[in-house]
């Protein structure tokens, strides 16, 4: 299958996902290691020659991590699902590269691309029967969580998995006080971030609450062995040029979506820390540096 660039399709988010590439990209890169150490924990328990189905695949990060476990374990097939065609060709792109440099002949995982909205599209039409079903933060920019979940488990064979990628730690990568503006800054972003996700989640036509942890849902929709697990990324300071890349990435985002929330005097701190030609410019920092914990929520369908 080619490129799918051309087929159209959309998110209900409000978000510009196309324009989030440069740093999806970024970030799959220092979350690299997490990728594949999450990928062959979740291949191990699967059958030979299995389907792995990537729902939300983005850049494609951990589809390459998938295509790497399963080539290390005689292969099988990563079906990639998003809404977005600039992403599933990335992502396509990304993980053939992977699969084709990892695989010999008798260990060949094949790569699908699906372009489909899981909004008005059931995940058991276009991608199922699955050995593991993966979605990593796309749930929530879904209007009903609830019946997404019990989508996703319809779309596993018997004795697949599902598993989630929801939730965690606020991720941290700003001293506390930057020489720039008040102390604090990055709380009070984190905090503005939080606000816009209300706003995101309230605004989508037809959004139902979820009122719930993650692991509840997984046991309403009839998975059993319900468990969960965390994985830190940490990447320290003094910073790599790729973290201070994504930390300015991260940063005008943050501005973007929560900038509204705070007080003109932040605004004007962020307006210094986002301009090259300003002397607090964030990428010449040494002092940035990246750490997240993020929960992987697993159940098998019996």
């Amino acid at each position: 299958m080619g490129t799918v660039s051309d087929v159209a399709a959309h998110t209900h988010d409000g978000i510009d996902w196309a324009t989030r590439l440069t740093t999806m990209r970024r970030g799959d890169e220092l979350d690299a290691d997490t990728n594949r150490a999450v990928a062959r924990r979740l291949v191990r328990a699967l059958p030979d020659h299995p389907t792995v189905v990537d729902v939300g695949s983005g850049a494609g990060g951990m589809g390459v991590a998938f295509a790497e476990a399963l080539a290390a374990r005689g292969g099988g097939t990563v079906v990639l699902v998003d809404a977005v065609p600039e992403l599933l060709d990335a992502a396509t792109t990304a993980t053939r590269a992977a699969a084709a440099h990892e695989t010999a002949a008798d260990h060949a995982v094949r790569v699908r691309p699906v372009l489909a909205d899981l909004a008005t599209e059931r995940p058991a039409d276009i991608a199922g029967p699955a050995h593991l079903v993966w979605a990593s933060g796309v749930v929530h920019h879904l209007p009903d969580e609830r019946r997404m979940v019990a989508d996703l488990v319809a779309a596993l064979a018997p004795g697949g998995w599902l598993a989630l990628r929801e939730g965690g730690l606020t991720t941290r990568f700003l001293p506390w006080d930057l020489g720039v503006g008040e102390p604090g800054l990055a709380d009070r972003l984190a905090h503005a971030r939080a606000e816009w996700f209300v706003r995101m989640r309230e605004s989508m036509p037809g959004a139902v609450r979820l009122p719930v942890g993650w692991n509840v849902v997984l046991a309403e929709a009839g998975l059993a062995e319900v468990t969960s697990f965390s994985n830190l990324v940490d990447r320290p300071a003094p910073a790599t040029q790729a973290v201070r890349e994504w930390a300015v990435d991260q940063l005008r985002w943050l501005a973007d979506v929560g900038g509204d929330r705070l007080h003109p005097a932040d605004r004007h701190t962020l307006t210094r820390l986002l301009d090259p030609a300003d002397p607090a410019y964030l990428a010449l920092r040494d002092d940035v540096f990246l750490l997240s914990a993020t929960t992987v929520y697993v159940g098998r369908k019996p």
